[in-house]
């Protein structure tokens, strides 16, 4: 009967993730009349008498709060707007002209806040000047602070009510000839005196890295990546639990090779060693589609991921799991989910030289069932022992030019 229940449990489980991935397909669509885009080019498609408008597919949030527009040609009027508005905005209008949207205009300056009628801001903008529009972190409650700057630097900012109602960045044109280049994932901080940015870097996320930068959201590999302990790691803060059961990854940059590994492991795991690798991990394989279970032998599992691929992992936790203390009611049966055939993998088989060093790995006792989806639709799944303070997510990147986007909590919103 557990198994039974375990089964549908599973069913239900990737059932969820396609109808949030469904719901988040019809919700994170962009909009646009009389424009073009061409990759990140937007281009007015009108006749001057009528206005063309973009809004982004996602709104901004706490993890991408910031956006940027360099000003490509102003064309005859140089009429370009940037700002915020609600998904649902009139896009007949520049942003700002209606309620609940706010934007700063290029060709005379000024914020238009709800309203026709601008107000002294800042500086025209030209061609090659770069817009940018974001939302402070500092808010007062009840209220949203949106910031602009021009060329890196805030021109000033503007307190407007908070709303239920997200925001999303847009971009509004009225003249023929004007062009622009999108970055929706341009990062924010403010200059220091050598004139470097300093970004928001989202350390605070990470509880060890090793041979990885972070920039934002951004995990770029920073190793040498000529031998197998040239790993870059990244480990999160906190372990995976019964609320924030579940993150993801996507490949921005594959590198050199995508020796990229997206999995969970114990706290104290060995830096230079790839998720899977060692004892208290487990963890899929970007570059050959193995899964690998604390051994350098891993398994076929799953199809090779690339870039634009979404990579992610997640745990089942029984229901009457505790995380203070062990549970030995909850004894699933292995043969339930048979483990695939081991494959050998050359660049992984000289991984046995910590294998002694690790007798002593102190397991919580009791297991859990931990998935790997691609692209939002599960590949498989392993039941394993969670070690003692649980798994933490863990991203190990080990060749030139890798780079990936890490979301640790996809399902919260």
């Amino acid at each position: 009967m557990d198994d039974i229940n375990l089964h549908y449990r599973f069913l239900n489980w990737r059932r969820r993730i396609r109808e949030i991935r469904e719901v988040r397909a019809v919700r994170h669509k962009e909009r646009l009349k009389r424009m073009l885009r061409d990759g990140d080019i937007l281009r007015y498609h009108g006749n001057s008498d009528e206005v063309g408008c973009f809004v982004a597919a996602r709104p901004l949030s706490r993890r991408s709060r910031y956006f940027e527009v360099t000003i490509i040609d102003t064309g005859v009027r140089g009429m370009i707007a940037v700002g915020l508005v609600p998904q649902l905005y009139k896009l007949d209008h520049q942003p700002g002209w209606l309620p609940h949207s706010v934007a700063f205009h290029a060709d005379d300056g000024k914020l238009y806040n709800g309203n026709t009628v601008g107000q002294q801001f800042g500086p025209k903008c030209c061609r090659g000047d770069r817009i940018g529009c974001g939302i402070s972190l500092d808010s007062d409650e009840g209220q949203l602070t949106v910031f602009f700057t021009k060329n890196g630097k805030e021109v000033g900012n503007v307190e407007i009510p908070a709303s239920p109602e997200a925001l999303y960045p847009a971009v509004g044109m009225h003249s023929l000839g004007e062009e622009v280049l999108l970055d929706l994932n341009a990062e924010w901080g403010m200059e220091d005196d050598d004139g470097q940015m300093i970004v928001d870097s989202h350390e605070e996320d990470w509880g060890r890295l090793h041979d990885v930068k972070v920039t934002g959201t951004l995990l770029e590999y920073t190793g040498k990546g000529k031998s197998i302990v040239d790993v870059g790691l990244a480990q999160a803060r906190r372990p995976l639990n019964t609320r924030f059961h579940y993150y993801e990854l996507e490949i921005t940059d594959a590198g050199e090779k995508c020796y990229i590994a997206l999995g969970l492991a114990r706290r104290d795991y060995p830096k230079n060693r790839h998720p899977g690798w060692s004892r208290g991990s487990i963890a899929y394989h970007a570059d050959d589609g193995k899964l690998f279970q604390g051994s350098g032998v891993g398994d076929a599992f799953g199809p090779r991921c690339f870039e634009g691929d979404i990579m992610g992992c997640g745990i089942m936790f029984p229901r009457d799991f505790n995380p203070d203390g062990g549970d030995d009611t909850d004894d699933w049966d292995l043969d339930v989910f048979p483990k695939p055939s081991e494959v050998q993998n050359d660049l992984y088989a000289n991984n046995e030289d910590e294998e002694e060093e690790e007798e002593g790995e102190d397991l919580d006792g009791r297991k859990v069932m931990v998935f790997f989806t691609r692209n939002g639709k599960v590949v498989g799944r392993r039941e394993v022992a969670l070690p003692v303070g649980g798994f933490y997510p863990t991203i190990g990147m080990m060749s030139t030019g890798e780079k990936v986007r890490v979301d640790l909590h996809p399902l919260s919103g």
